[in-house]
């Protein structure tokens, strides 16, 4: 399966990298593009399912990768609760 990573800017201004095992995120998201911080855990929570489902009908198992980058999206979003209108940017696709 082609995995991907993309790159993200949090609300406040720091940049992680996330994982999937799957080019289905480049249907959720457009680099350059800020996202609400409700919105983008939405897109993140579909295309990361999507992708693990597609690991399993492969190889008959979820993609714990992608169950455990959804959860660090998650974890990380709690952080930004506080913030008026949270934003993040989706920067760039790394292939």
């Amino acid at each position: 399966m082609p995995e991907i990573r993309f790159q993200i800017e949090l609300p406040d201004g720091s940049q992680t990298t996330c994982y999937s095992p799957s080019l289905i995120v480049k249907e959720y998201f457009t680099p350059g593009h800020d996202y609400a911080l409700d919105d983008f855990i939405t897109r993140s929570r579909t295309a990361l399912n999507i992708a693990s489902d597609r690991v399993r009908e492969k190889y008959g198992r979820p993609c714990g990768l992608a169950l455990g980058q959804l959860a660090a999206i998650e974890a990380l979003a709690t952080q930004y609760q506080h913030i008026a209108q949270p934003q993040v940017k989706l920067i760039q696709f790394i292939e």
